[in-house]
């Protein structure tokens, strides 16, 4: 098992919850969590607990992200005039891994990370290797005429339990996807719950 597909799994049983979907997800089979303690009755979790769990939950999704990283974008979307929750939910979709995912290049957001590293990735016919590149409006993310056929790409288009979501334009002939608009937390196919909102509570207290 790669450190990558380890680190989904564990994400996965840390939360007790399948945060991507994945038929494979460990949770499917046992809900709860790791370690020898995981059986345990859990007990009821304080407002911090659940705001720290949001939290976690969310930068899970998107790849792991480090605490430097999500509290630089929440950062950002706490400036930006609008709801903050709804804000840093358009921020973290604009990030060029989860463009290449949610477009269905690639199977996850740990290789869509993976793919735009190692140079897969155009932006507007220009290469671009910076998975937190945000895109805009309007940006075109396709892939390389060289990686088209490779097989992590033929088989994330066949994959059945995602769609594309209807504020990306892909193209899967031409494995080419249009940005059309950024989405609010409704717009976006989250397979459980997120909780933007708490998120933004856990960094108002601490």
């Amino acid at each position: 098992m790669t450190k990558r597909t380890s680190a989904k799994y564990k994400i996965d049983r840390r939360m007790g919850e399948n945060i991507w979907g994945r038929p494979k997800s460990p949770v499917n089979r046992r809900e709860y969590g790791p370690g020898q303690h995981g059986q345990r009755r859990k007990g009821k979790l304080s407002d911090f607990g659940l705001q720290l769990r949001a939290k976690q939950k969310l930068k899970g999704y998107y790849g792991d992200l480090t605490e430097r990283q999500f509290k630089r974008i929440y950062a950002e979307a706490a400036r930006v005039r609008g709801d903050t929750g709804e804000n840093l939910i358009g921020l973290l979709e604009r990030r060029l891994d989860a463009v290449v995912y949610r477009a269905k290049f690639v199977s996850t957001v740990f290789a869509a990370r993976q793919f735009v590293n190692h140079g897969h990735v155009k932006v507007n016919g220009r290469r671009v290797n910076i998975p937190s590149y945000r895109v805009k409006e309007g940006d075109v993310v396709e892939v390389r005429d060289t990686s088209k056929h490779l097989a992590v790409v033929l088989e994330a288009v066949k994959l059945p339990e995602r769609d594309v979501p209807d504020y990306i334009q892909a193209d899967h002939s031409r494995m080419t996807a249009t940005f059309v608009r950024t989405p609010a937390l409704g717009d976006v196919p989250y397979p459980v719950m997120m909780e933007p909102s708490l998120v933004v509570e856990y960094y108002a207290k601490n």
